[in-house]
């Protein structure tokens, strides 16, 4: 697994500039970086950030 920031505002930028220079989608991202998505959604999503699949990113 790869690691990854423990400051969800630092993880948040992180996990954004992947999607945007190296990933397609957040599967893709994932999948590749062996992240657990329900992992990285639940620490995203508890200070209010949702993953947009049509902009390919956390907002």
């Amino acid at each position: 697994m790869t690691e990854l920031p423990s400051d969800v505002m630092m993880l948040l930028s992180y996990v954004n500039m992947k999607l945007r220079d190296c990933y397609g989608s957040l599967d893709e991202m994932c999948s590749d970086m062996q992240i657990d998505r329900h992992w990285l959604e639940e620490r995203l999503g508890s200070v209010g950030f949702q993953y947009n699949k049509v902009q390919n990113k956390f907002w």
